[in-house]
């Protein structure tokens, strides 16, 4: 497996994020909040890492929800997944939503979401009249049933 050097700057008191198993596609992102803070239900807000990082170029960060709290306490992130492109510079920041029936608390220091790098493949479209045909054709949205 390759590995790209991530220049990263860390304004928080957490640690940097790291995989936490050999086989790990992410990394845990943790919220850098001076206080914890409560969403309301449907309820959703800007969680700050206090995490500056600096992408090689043909690269991308992906950030993702943690399973563990979609399935736990409901929290989720929108604009899933969101991607942070190689020349941005500002502060990581995460979408998170409450869709749980109760208030659900972050607190400092807790692991909100994951973040995955990939690289980037660039195209090139091309303007066409007709495209090839398939078996599936224009079948989409539940077209192959359910299994």
């Amino acid at each position: 497996m390759a590995e790209i050097i991530v220049k990263i700057i860390n304004r928080s008191a957490n640690e940097l994020p790291s995989y936490a198993t050999a086989d790990a596609a992410g990394m845990d992102l943790r919220a850098h909040l001076e206080t914890a803070m409560t969403l309301q239900p449907l309820e959703r807000s800007l969680i700050p890492t206090g995490l500056f990082m600096e992408l090689p170029e043909g690269y991308e960060a992906q950030l993702r929800p943690r399973s563990g709290l979609a399935i736990k306490q409901g929290l989720t992130l929108l604009n899933t997944p969101g991607t942070i492109d190689a020349d941005y510079r500002g502060e990581i920041k995460v979408i998170i939503i409450n869709l749980s029936n109760e208030p659900q608390t972050i607190a400092p220091g807790d692991r909100i979401a994951q973040m995955v790098i990939a690289p980037v493949t660039r195209v090139t479209l091309a303007a066409v009249e007709i495209l090839t045909t398939t078996d599936r054709g224009h079948g989409g949205f539940g077209h192959t049933g359910k299994s």
